[in-house]
């Protein structure tokens, strides 16, 4: 979908009243920064950030069939996920390619599903396609959806939505936002703390101008969102993953659920039971690259000769660390940390060294701490 064929997002005008700098994106319109991105990027890790998710795809999977049905398409264990508890999952091709990454959470009778917002149309028509007829997907095109990252997040959204607290990473509930019903989770994609929040299109903007009244809060831009993540070592759909790369190659192991491992049943499964077994051939690394020049994704990672052994997938300057990272794919037999490796850009030569994710640690308020 081209830029100019998608409608506006619901605050595609409240971007542009606030100063955003707007960029072409997932088929929208959507705000690369409104003051500076490594501004916005360590006002997120400091307090608390607030971002536009809007364009990602909001899905409600219901039927008697829902459950068996998900399982067919996804390595997730849904006969055991609890309610409200949302699951970190994968879309996944007959050979073990990533056809997107997604959230998922049981919500009483039917499943709740966030997907990417570039990929969400391919993979609303390759879920109908496979789905048995048991099973119902709606589009929730009518829903808008914000993140709230960073420390002092839930110091603001408590004042508007008391009881959030008690949330802990991965857990999710519904609430009332000022008579607005909202369902949010204690989650997000950036390695703080903080929350995802579904709400109606028509009343996002009144939730935004609220949590810009709190003085821990700022819009943030595309651009923070992508350094942010890249420095808590998520990786980014269409760039560290797609249909080429296999969970195990991604690192995503967590994401394959002991007894889906174990019983498979799910697309690509006996290709990913091999590299559970014997390793993968590559294998998803984070990178320290020398010198203060970052290098971008597409750059080569190339043994003595000069042949190319790997690729960077995702690159940039590390606002926390104030040098340059970056992620790539490398042979298993470079992915130790502390290998030194040397990567090919436009012509030069860039030192660079093996590291192990996250760079920068993780924030995430997990069940029991204080």
């Amino acid at each position: 979908m081209s830029d100019d064929q998608a409608d506006p997002l619901p605050l595609d005008g409240w971007h542009r009243r606030l100063g955003a700098r707007m960029v072409p994106f997932a088929g929208y319109k959507m705000p690369i920064q409104y003051e500076g991105i490594i501004a916005e990027h360590k006002w997120t890790r400091a307090s608390a950030g607030l971002f536009d998710v809007s364009h990602m795809g909001q899905l409600l999977i219901g039927g008697p069939e829902a459950e068996k049905g998900l399982e067919a398409l996804l390595p997730a264990d849904l006969a055991i996920l609890k309610d409200s508890k949302p699951k970190y999952s994968l879309l996944l091709t007959g050979d073990g390619g990533i056809i997107d990454d997604l959230m998922v959470t049981r919500r009483g009778e039917h499943f709740y599903m966030v997907v990417n917002g570039a990929t969400k149309a391919g993979d609303i028509e390759h879920m109908e396609a496979k789905l048995p007829r048991g099973a119902v997907l709606d589009h929730m095109r009518e829903q808008a959806l914000l993140a709230l990252q960073g420390p002092k997040a839930v110091d603001a959204l408590a004042r508007l939505a008391p009881g959030v607290t008690e949330l802990t990473f991965m857990t999710a509930a519904a609430f009332e936002l000022d008579g607005i019903p909202a369902w949010i989770s204690r989650s997000g994609y950036t390695g703080e703390d903080g929350f995802e929040i579904s709400v109606p299109a028509r009343a996002v903007e009144a939730l935004a101008n609220a949590l810009l009244d709190q003085p821990e809060v700022r819009p943030i831009g595309l651009g923070a969102r992508d350094s942010l993540r890249l420095e808590a070592g998520l990786p980014l759909y269409g760039h560290d993953l797609d249909f080429t790369t296999t969970p195990v190659e991604a690192d995503l192991v967590f994401a394959l659920s002991k007894r889906r491992r174990a019983e498979g049943g799910f697309p690509g499964w006996h290709r990913i039971a091999k590299e559970l077994a014997d390793g993968p051939i590559r294998k998803r690394v984070g990178l320290f690259v020398e010198g203060r020049q970052p290098v971008r994704e597409g750059a080569m990672m190339v043994d003595a000769e000069g042949n190319e052994v790997g690729k960077v997938t995702s690159g940039g300057f590390s606002p926390s660390l104030e040098r340059p990272i970056a992620m790539a794919y490398v042979p298993t037999a470079y992915a130790v940390p502390g290998t030194e490796v040397t990567l090919a850009q436009r012509g030069k030569l860039f030192p660079a060294k093996v590291a192990a994710m996250p760079f920068v640690p993780h924030n995430y308020r997990r069940k029991g701490a204080q």
